[in-house]
C-alpha cells in the first residue's frame, strides 16, 4: 500500500526535517504540497513530489483531494489546530509539528477531532527517536532507575536566537524558547518519567537579553523591535504523585551550562542525565557507580538543511502506525500536557501566582 501526502507549510522545518525524511520511504508518495508563497511550494514539489504533485496556496483546497491520505501540518504555532483539525475531518491522519498547539484550549480541540474521526494524530517529538532517549526510555520502562521523583528539563542556548521567520513572533508562535525548544525537554522527561499528571506549575519568563543590539548571535544580531517572545523561562512543575520537574529554556542567556533537548532524572534506585553524554548512576554493593552509555546520536536541530537519524525513525514510526493501525509513539495525549504545562508557566509568570491543572 503506498501512503499519499500533503504537506502544508514549506518552510525550514517542512523542507529540512518532514520532506526529505518521508522521501526515504517507500511506502509513501509526496503528491500535494502547500504555503502562503507559492513559489516554496512548488520548489518543494520540485525537489520532493511526484511528478504530477499539485501546489496550492490554500491548505482548504488541498484537504478537498480525497485521495490524500495523510497531512504534515509544519506551519506556525498559531495555525496548527485550524489546519490539524480541519485535516482530521477530511478524513486524514495528521503529523502535526511541535508544540502540538499555542494554546492548551487549541490542543484539545485537535484532541477530540482526532477522536470524533478516528484518524490518527501524532506531533513531532522527534528527539524521542534519538539512540539515548529510546536507550533511556527502555531503562526506564524497566525499572532500573525505581520511583522517578525528579526530572530536570533543559534545553539552554548561550546565544542561538532563531532570527528568520516569525520565531520571535509572539502572536504567531505563542512563545519562544520555552514553546520553541523547552517542548522538546519537557516532553523527553515526561516520557521517561510516564507521568502525565501534573497539579500545579510555577514559572517566570525573562527578557533580559533581548532589547540588546547587535549582539552576538549564532544567526547574526536579532532586531530588539521584533523580539516580542521571552529570551528565556524557568517552571517548576508539581505532580500529582509528588514527583517534581524543573524545566529551565533560553535562546540567549549568559551561561556556559548549555545542552538543548536532554533530562536528568532522578530515582529511588538510580539515576540518569544526558547533559554531557548519556550517564546512568546508582549504588551496588555498598559503592556508587556511574556507568557512560556509549551511543551514537542524531542530531536534534534542522537548521543547516541536514535530516537526521531520529527524523527518519520518526517519519518511519508515523508511517508503519497508519500502515498497520497501532498508536503512534508520540500520543495526542502526552503532546496535550506537554502544551498545558508551557501555559501554565506563560500564565504564572504574568500573575505571580502558581497555576493548577486538572482542577
Amino acid at each position: 500500500m503506498t501512503l499519499k501526502i500533503g504537506i502544508i507549510g514549506c518552510g525550514g522545518i517542512g523542507t529540512n526535517k518532514h520532506m526529505p525524511s518521508l522521501k526515504t520511504i517507500e511506502e509513501v508518495e509526496m503528491v500535494a504540497f502547500c504555503d502562503v508563497i507559492l513559489e516554496r511550494a512548488e520548489k518543494a514539489k520540485e525537489v520532493f513530489g511526484t511528478s504530477d504533485a499539485k501546489t496550492y496556496t490554500d491548505y482548504q483546497e488541498l484537504l478537498e483531494d480525497k485521495t490524500i491520505d495523510v497531512i504534515h501540518v509544519c506551519t506556525p504555532n498559531n495555525s496548527h489546530a485550524e489546519i490539524s483539525i480541519a485535516g482530521l475531518h477530511s478524513g486524514k491522519h495528521v503529523m502535526c509539528e511541535k508544540p502540538m498547539a499555542k494554546t492548551s484550549e487549541e490542543a484539545r480541540a485537535m484532541l477530540e477531532a482526532a477522536k470524533e474521526t478516528g484518524k490518527k494524530l501524532t506531533i513531532g517529538y522527534q528527539n524521542r527517536f534519538r539512540t539515548d532517549s529510546t536507550y533511556l526510555h527502555e531503562v526506564c520502562a524497566d525499572g532500573e532507575l525505581g520511583d522517578i521523583y525528579l526530572g530536570k528539563a533543559h534545553a539552554i542556548r548561550r546565544r542561538a536566537v532563531p532570527t528568520w521567520g516569525v520565531f520571535l513572533d509572539e502572536e504567531a508562535q505563542g512563545g519562544g524558547p520555552l514553546i520553541d525548544i523547552g517542548t522538546h525537554a519537557l516532553d523527553l522527561t515526561l516520557w521517561m518519567m510516564n507521568n502525565y499528571k501534573p497539579k500545579y506549575v510555577v514559572g517566570n519568563t525573562y527578557h533580559k537579553l533581548s532589547a540588546t543590539k547587535n549582539a552576538a548571535n549564532a544567526w547574526g544580531p536579532w532586531d530588539p523591535e521584533k523580539f516580542t517572545v521571552e529570551d528565556s523561562a524557568f517552571g517548576f512543575v508539581t505532580m500529582e504523585n509528588g514527583a517534581t520537574i524543573t524545566l529551565e529554556a533560553s535562546w540567549a542567556l549568559n551561561s556556559l551550562d548549555v545542552g538543548e533537548a536532554k533530562t536528568s532524572l532522578s530515582g529511588t534506585k538510580g539515576g540518569a542525565d544526558m547533559k554531557d553524554g548519556l550517564v546512568i548512576n546508582g549504588e551496588d554493593r555498598g559503592l556508587l557507580y556511574e556507568r557512560k552509555v556509549e551511543l551514537e546520536t542524531g542530531g536534534v536541530d534542522f537548521y543547516d538543511g541536514t535530516g537526521s537519524d531520529p527524523a527518519v525513525l520518526e517519519a518511519e514510526s508515523w508511517i508503519n502506525a497508519i500502515l498497520t493501525d497501532t498508536e503512534p509513539i508520540v500520543k495526542p495525549e502526552e503532546a496535550l500536557v506537554v502544551t498545558e504545562i508551557l501555559e501554565a508557566i506563560y500564565e504564572s509568570s504574568k500573575t505571580g501566582e502558581p497555576v493548577f491543572l486538572n482542577k
